[in-house]
């Protein structure tokens, strides 16, 4: 619920003045029994979901706080969920949808759609043990309202199959891309010396033997010299968000752009200087 339907309600007679006032009071954060506070406002207020990390909690647990997000937005993204917990929210809910190979699913009222009005957002894995934390990233993008293409097991152990998926991301022309990858991390560097979009680099705890874990990958992606973010082992949340961020940036400027027309830009008659309008707050800049 958010504040204008609070508004609603108080206006058509539904609600008296103190309970308007106790629920906008409570949209900072909604007390799950005497377990958890969630931030049921957080995605207003910064653009990026709050997101349930099922690994630590337990079961019964889980469920209330997935609940209670339900109940307050429809939709809530569940991260690192075993295949114990999966099957427990699966038999309390009606509506959980998962990834390919993935620890991650989506829990929803079954009404409440996912936002379709962000921008494009490419996910690229090194191997196919790295799919897994790499759809925790695309479905946070998805989440986010972003528009996504996956481009999985293309490692530079066997480098003719990047160049031959390469088409697709000419075509596709995302506005970020997340590469994912374990071992010696090689693969974003090498993404990001053919594109021009930004590449956030994803290091997986894959792999075994000298920096296993995900530690070589993480320290080779800090050192690599073509120009990469990085975020923490198995951070997919936290890359699908930043992509996100981005790619729905370069959307709101894409429509910005194609509001204003050729009209918006003359000629300044006292001294024929080129001004531009701001279509949107009627502003002049010369």
């Amino acid at each position: 619920m958010d504040i204008q339907k609070v508004l609603e309600q108080y206006r058509s007679g539904e609600i008296d003045l103190t309970t308007a006032e106790e629920k906008i009071r409570s949209m900072g954060f909604l007390a799950v029994s005497d377990i958890a506070k969630i931030d049921t406002f957080r995605c207003r207020r910064t653009g990026v979901p709050e997101a349930v990390l099922a690994e630590g909690k337990k079961t019964a647990n889980l469920i209330q706080i997935v609940r209670a997000q339900v109940d307050a937005n429809g939709r809530v993204l569940v991260t690192r969920v075993s295949k114990k917990k999966l099957k427990a929210l699966k038999d309390e809910f009606d509506f959980v949808a998962t990834g390919k190979n993935s620890t991650t699913c989506v829990v929803h009222d079954g009404k409440t759609e996912r936002k379709a009005d962000g921008g494009l957002v490419a996910f690229i894995s090194a191997g196919t043990a790295d799919i897994s934390v790499l759809e925790e990233a695309k479905m946070t993008a998805e989440e986010m309202g972003c528009r996504t293409i996956e481009i999985y097991d293309v490692g530079v152990a066997g480098y003719h199959r990047l160049i031959l998926e390469m088409n697709k991301l000419t075509d596709f022309k995302p506005d970020a891309v997340v590469v994912a990858a374990g071992r010696e991390g090689t693969l974003p560097t090498v993404v990001a010396g053919m594109i021009d979009a930004p590449v956030i680099a994803l290091p997986v705890s894959t792999g075994y033997g000298a920096g296993a874990n995900g530690k070589a990958a993480l320290l080779a992606m800090l050192q690599s010299c073509s120009v990469i973010s990085v975020v923490n082992i198995d951070a997919g949340f936290v890359a699908g968000a930043y992509a996100a961020r981005i790619a729905n940036r370069m959307e709101k400027l894409r429509n910005k752009k194609s509001a204003c027309t050729e009209n918006d830009i003359d000629m300044d008659e006292t001294d024929g200087k080129i001004v531009t309008h701001n279509c949107k707050k009627g502003r002049k800049n010369k």
